[in-house]
């Protein structure tokens, strides 16, 4: 099975398995993710801009950004991709060509949301989401422009905050009656409110630890308990890794040497092995001796 019929596969079982996905910006994390047996890679709007650009998640990126990020991702990894498509980048045409792009450049699923360009960070505060109607109809021409029936939906909607939780709940089963396969309500503010959402979508839902914002964390198994059958975290790696740049980058400057970080760093055989070098070298060393032919 390729990639994306295996994701389909993982996502019958999750009502009694639920799926546990790790997320970041760059390739180097979908590779150790892989190495370490998740079953599926998140491609985080968020981790995007901040890893490969240092820039907020403010909607300062488009379409053509995430796909060379997709593309990057690719290229190491055999993992099922979910790539954080923002808003689609545009109504129903942009979301009809840039789903089939990320499609074509090896997206397992593709996630949309609902709300006002430029977009934020899904807990950051002062979001706004466009009209009910439309919302809906970009989820419906996502879901139409799929050319592989294998390629998953997930339909965001950020209303919580602005319009409050009775609204997001209309907004996902539209989205679902539309044809979502998974639907995504955006930072909950509380248990109860994880609890409500839970248990109207049942375990086609996915909740989103991201830590320090506004959704309280809990683990797989209590989410789980509570409906979902998804569970992402995007952006934590990055957090772990900037703060440990700072620190080492303050001990650097204080003592001029890496010593003390020895035990907290992989040596260059083991940075080497996980961005595989072995294979490499072994296509090199296949064709040393060999005269070019035409």
């Amino acid at each position: 099975m390729n990639a994306s019929e295996r994701f389909r596969h993982r996502l019958a079982s999750i009502e009694t398995d639920p799926l546990l996905i790790p997320g970041g910006g760059t390739p180097l994390e979908a590779r150790v993710a892989e190495q370490s047996g998740f079953d599926a890679f998140y491609l985080s709007g968020y981790a995007v801009a901040a890893w490969r650009h240092g820039l907020p998640d403010i909607g300062l990126l488009g379409a053509r950004e995430t796909l060379d990020a997709l593309a990057a991702v690719r290229r190491v990894t055999e993992l099922p991709l979910i790539c954080d498509a923002d808003t689609g980048y545009g109504d129903v045409i942009a979301v009809t060509e840039n789903l089939r792009a990320m499609e074509a450049a090896g997206a397992s699923a593709i996630q949309i949301e609902d709300q006002v360009w430029p977009k934020k960070c899904g807990h950051m505060s002062g979001k706004e989401v466009i009209a009910f109607d439309e919302a809906v109809r970009k989820v419906a021409a996502a879901v139409q422009a799929r050319r592989n029936p294998d390629t998953v939906v997930i339909a965001r909607t950020d209303s919580l905050a602005p319009r409050g939780l009775d609204e997001a709940i209309r907004r996902g089963e539209a989205f679902a009656d539309a044809g979502a396969d998974i639907v995504f309500i955006d930072a909950p503010e509380a248990v109860e409110q994880l609890a409500t959402i839970g248990s109207a979508f049942g375990p086609m839902t996915m909740a989103n630890m991201s830590e320090g914002g506004r959704t309280p964390a809990l683990s797989l198994a209590e989410l789980h308990q509570k409906g979902f059958g998804v569970v992402i975290y995007p952006t934590t790696t990055l957090r772990i890794a900037a703060r440990e740049f700072g620190d080492f980058y303050k001990d650097l400057a204080a003592d001029g040497s890496s010593a003390s970080w020895m035990d907290r760093m992989h040596g260059l055989d083991g940075l080497n092995a996980i961005v595989d070098l072995d294979r490499y070298l072994a296509i090199d060393a296949r064709f040393q001796g060999q005269n070019a032919t035409t």
